[in-house]
């Protein structure tokens, strides 16, 4: 059983909804986030990312972020930038890129389902991450960016969802400067929405976090600072409630999430192949290596190529056997000595997104030694992973195109 909510969203007028959608937060540094919203008051980066308009000297985690982020939001509402729906209602948000397109239900999730575990994950959350979030929504009072959640695929669901979309023009609809569509109809009628809500509660098995395990995770850590303080109350407020998007998990793809390192960990290139080779083939190639299958891996150090070919036993385990775990227990970690990659500092990750070039160009510039490119993560092992209670190695999922933040807002205060 699945638990999702309807509730009245705060979104952007229409004509403004393309330039007030910004990419989450997390992808940018606060020098490329005031770039991308350099010109542009609308965008919402203004509020997501409130320390691009305060001076650099004032550091992350900072107060004056907080607060900066809860005047802007406030401003924008009041300048009518956005409007508040009259009525309870659930949102259709379609994206199209690459090709494809993925459409999911806008909700509310329930804190309790992720407190009691019915909301799955699969990583692990850093603590400073989290208290950045957590005093982020305190501050302004809403939840600002959606969790980008999976379900396994339900024919009902799709049939309902489809019907609505054919028979409805979208509410909001436009293509940002990245080429991704993106489109948002309302589900207005009563009827529909409790037939929605009904199928979540009968048929879907659970709801999977995909992209957002700190702002899910620090959704949960501000309602309880909330709950404590209105303990004795009997309150029970809007906060209990976060926001997310819903996608059928066979409409959704995992890029692949690369990994560089800074050096060899003290060893001499011939050394360093000699260890790798007891795990794997190494053939030199002349183009990049974009692997094809599972256990096959790319690496490029002094200006070369090499496929690389995992060729010990095969583990069993189901996070054992992904690939970014075969790379971390058979060569990170061995052999380069990156024993614990969420905080070694040696480690670099890219999303697949950047391209081999990227890879290319930071160890070339001697930023790092070497780059390995991965094997994506499949959707069937991300289910299996979370239904299984365990945890993937970090950055193990890549997932595009990203949702933009500020076409919907949940205000509980």
């Amino acid at each position: 059983m699945a638990i999702i909510n309807n509730f009245n969203a705060i979104r952007p007028k229409n004509d403004l909804a393309e330039k007030v959608a910004a990419l989450p937060f997390d992808v940018y540094t606060r020098e490329e986030a005031r770039e991308a919203a350099k010109g542009n008051p609308y965008s919402f980066l203004h509020v997501d990312k409130a320390e691009i308009d305060l001076p650099d000297d004032v550091p992350a985690g900072d107060a004056r972020i907080y607060k900066n982020a809860r005047l802007k939001l406030d401003a924008m509402i009041n300048d009518n930038v956005f409007a508040r729906d009259k009525n309870p209602c659930l949102y259709v948000y379609r994206l199209s890129a690459f090709g494809r397109t993925q459409t999911g239900i806008v909700c509310l999730a329930d804190v309790s389902e992720y407190e009691n575990g019915s909301i799955k994950r699969h990583e692990l959350t850093r603590s400073e991450k989290e208290k950045d979030r957590t005093d982020h929504i305190n501050a302004c009072g809403a939840h600002t960016g959606p969790i980008f959640m999976t379900i396994r695929s339900d024919k009902q669901l799709k049939k309902i969802i489809s019907k609505w979309t054919a028979s409805h023009e979208p509410d909001c609809s436009f293509t940002a400067e990245d080429g991704v569509g993106h489109s948002v109809w309302v589900i207005d009628d009563t009827f529909k929405i409790a037939e929605i809500v009904l199928i979540f509660e009968k048929s879907v098995r659970a709801l999977y976090i995909a992209d957002g395990h700190h702002r899910t995770a620090s959704a949960c850590n501000a309602a309880r600072i909330r709950r404590e303080a209105d303990a004795g109350s009997g309150v029970k407020g809007a906060y209990e409630k976060f926001l997310a998007v819903v996608f059928p998990h066979d409409e959704l793809a995992i890029m692949d999430y690369n990994r560089l390192v800074k050096d060899l960990n003290g060893l001499s290139d011939d050394v360093f192949f000699a260890e790798i080779g007891r795990s794997f083939s190494i053939e030199k190639v002349n183009s990049p290596v974009r692997p094809e299958k599972k256990f096959e891996y790319g690496m490029y150090m002094r200006g070369s190529w090499y496929k690389l070919n995992y060729i010990a036993d095969k583990p069993a385990g189901t996070v054992e056997s992904l690939d970014v775990s075969v790379l971390q227990d058979k060569l990170l970690a061995p052999v380069l000595g990156i024993a614990d990659p969420r905080t070694d500092n040696r480690i670099d990750f890219a999303g697949g997104v950047r391209g081999c070039g990227y890879l290319q160009e930071r160890v070339d510039c001697g930023d790092m030694a070497v780059a390995f490119t991965m094997y994506p993560t499949s959707m069937d092992e991300l289910l299996a992973v979370s239904d299984g209670g365990h945890i993937m190695p970090p950055k193990s999922t890549w997932f595009e195109p990203k949702l933009r933040s500020g076409l919907f807002i949940h205000k509980f205060e």
